[in-house]
């Protein structure tokens, strides 16, 4: 009996560690979109902006986007890595069975037979159901290297109307930023690139400013004022599970450090313009009820992003709304 509660004791401490593990970017990432890579850039939503010397390694792809991924082969420019591009056919196969080796492994530790003591166990009771999905797997994988070899010979733009849209959009319809439910039937648009004036970079760093403040209010309404539907909704999502935690992230100070252009260009009737910036900035966590500073809190932090913004082809400086941010990723080489 004390043998097992010790091993219990030591179980849960990995446990602990593990989550805390898990936790660790949340807190260290607590300024406005947590240090993600989310939004939309158009056509251009599932390729890498060009790099400056702001930013000068590949930004991050997006972690959450309401732009559709681009089909098998069309990437982008992002290299395939798990959870963005790559065959979803190994992911699922090797994801499952990485899922339950561990989760067999887990059950050894909390019974105290050791990480592997639950294997055999595990082993034994779903090996006939592995050997069946196994088959299965074989089976679906031979059929669709079949079907892909009566599908090869078609041309390149008839397997882009097939499958994602990336590439090729007419001016999308209203929605939730813009970009959700796009239509296959609609013309093609070019990009066309297009010139920013100092206006313009002036209107990037005052809504450099004006966002991190507003979000720091917790002001929903400025929030969605000043970006697409589509960020507006993040903010809000992150601002509702700040609440349920019942703190306030307070952010003040902030400075545009260094700021250069990426692209910008225009597709239909948008136009978008994706801007390195590296600023500083005070990043606090406090306790809703109290006011009380939380260790948690990053401090003062200096941060490199890309932000990218849309506005009507027309409607000036002030017209310009942040639809993306993306974070540094590698350095080119």
């Amino acid at each position: 009996m004390l043998r097992f509660l010790a091993v219990k004791r030591g179980s849960l401490k990995v446990l602990f560690l593990a989550g805390l593990l898990a936790l660790a970017p949340a807190l260290a990432e607590a300024r406005m979109g947590g240090g993600g890579s989310f939004g939309s850039r158009g056509m251009r939503s599932w390729s890498a902006p060009p790099s400056t010397r702001t930013m000068p390694g590949t930004a991050s792809p997006f972690e959450r986007s309401m732009t559709p991924r681009p089909g098998p082969g069309m990437n982008g420019g992002y290299a395939a890595q798990p959870g963005f591009g790559g065959s979803s056919f190994g992911r699922g196969l090797m994801g499952g069975l990485a899922g339950g080796l561990l989760g067999a492994g887990l059950f050894g530790l909390l019974t105290g037979q050791g990480f592997f003591g639950g294997m055999g166990g595990f082993m034994s009771i779903i090996g006939l159901l592995m050997q069946a999905a196994l088959i299965f797997f074989l089976l679906r994988l031979a059929f669709n290297w079949l079907t892909n070899r009566k599908t090869s010979g078609e041309p390149y733009a008839n397997a882009f109307a097939r499958g994602s849209n990336f590439g090729a959009s007419s001016t999308p319809p209203s929605g939730v930023g813009g970009f959700g439910g796009w239509n296959g039937a609609q013309q093609q648009t070019r990009a066309v690139p297009i010139k920013v004036s100092p206006d313009d970079f002036n209107c990037f760093e005052r809504l450099l400013g004006e966002l991190q403040l507003a979000y720091s209010a917790e002001d929903l309404g400025a929030l969605r004022l000043k970006t697409t539907p589509e960020m507006a909704s993040y903010f809000d999502d992150e601002l509702e599970a700040n609440q349920r935690r019942g703190v306030v992230n307070r952010i003040s100070n902030v400075k545009l450090l260094q700021g250069d252009l990426s692209e910008a260009w225009r597709e239909g009737s948008d136009e978008y313009a994706t801007v390195a910036m590296r600023f500083s900035l005070n990043d606090v966590i406090e306790d809703r009820t109290t006011g009380r500073i939380l260790d948690e809190s990053p401090g003062t932090i200096e941060a490199v992003e890309a932000w990218t913004f849309q506005r009507e082809a027309g409607a000036g400086a002030n017209g310009w709304k942040l639809s993306a941010i993306q974070q540094q990723g590698r350095r080119a080489a």
